[in-house]
């Protein structure tokens, strides 16, 4: 393939990937009934009318609680494929992944431990 050609597909791919949303959003301009009110407008939630100042606080555990769980769920999602590909991995390279599975299991219950000790897992 010429230089050339490759820069002309990755062009029409980069093209693509922006025409593509630009032409959906527009499409859904179109078709979306757009009609605007007083009642629109307002806050809602739970059916419950908005009263009183819209700022308030929490407590800063609830993110950091919220934060480890994502963080340890994301680590979970890591684990799962390669606990399903071990079996099939070749003999002489099965010692070496486990072992860095092994440390990076390590690595996340440290961070584990730690969160633990700065009681960040305490949820009052």
């Amino acid at each position: 393939m010429n230089v050339v050609e490759n820069y002309v597909s990755v062009a029409v791919f980069i093209l693509v990937g922006l025409a593509l949303p630009a032409v959906a959003l527009t499409v859904g301009r179109w078709l979306r009934p757009h009609k605007p009110s007083e009642a629109k407008a307002i806050a809602y939630e739970s059916g419950v009318d908005p009263t009183g100042d819209s700022w308030v606080q929490f407590n800063v555990r609830y993110y950091l609680f919220a934060l480890l769980f994502v963080i340890f769920d994301v680590e979970t999602v890591f684990l799962y494929p390669w606990a399903v590909a071990y079996d099939a991995l070749r003999a002489d390279i099965g010692i070496f992944i486990l072992v860095e599975m092994l440390v990076f299991v390590f690595f996340l219950l440290i961070g584990l431990l730690y969160a633990w000790k700065k009681k960040v897992l305490e949820w009052t």
